[in-house]
């Protein structure tokens, strides 16, 4: 039975780069590994310019890319005196309920 996936062709070092990048992931990487990971990215320049093309799109995500800007939400102050001492009875309020609430 034939799958539809394309064949990647790899060479070992690019094979041993990715296995050793999920050890690294994983938290699984011993100082061997870390080691060995890095002589391969200093041996071989074509995952040397994958990894500065990462690290470069890391520095500049706007770069190249139609990215929606992130909207951070102001919080809400209260406008008046009036409205900043029921906003801090409302806290006191949810603080007293937190605190009684019987435990299951």
């Amino acid at each position: 039975m034939k799958s539809n996936r394309p064949l990647i062709r790899l060479t070992f070092s690019q094979e041993r780069y990715n296995i050793l990048i999920r050890k690294q992931r994983n938290g699984n990487a011993s100082f061997n590994d870390l080691i060995e990971l890095d002589e391969i990215v200093n041996r071989d320049p074509a995952i040397r310019e994958s990894i500065l093309e990462e690290m470069q799109e890391i520095d500049n995500p706007t770069q190249g890319r139609d990215k929606p800007d992130i909207i951070i939400p102001e919080q809400f102050r209260p406008v008046n005196l009036l409205q900043q001492i029921r906003a801090f009875i409302n806290k006191l309020f949810m603080i007293a309920t937190h605190l009684l609430k019987p435990a299951l």
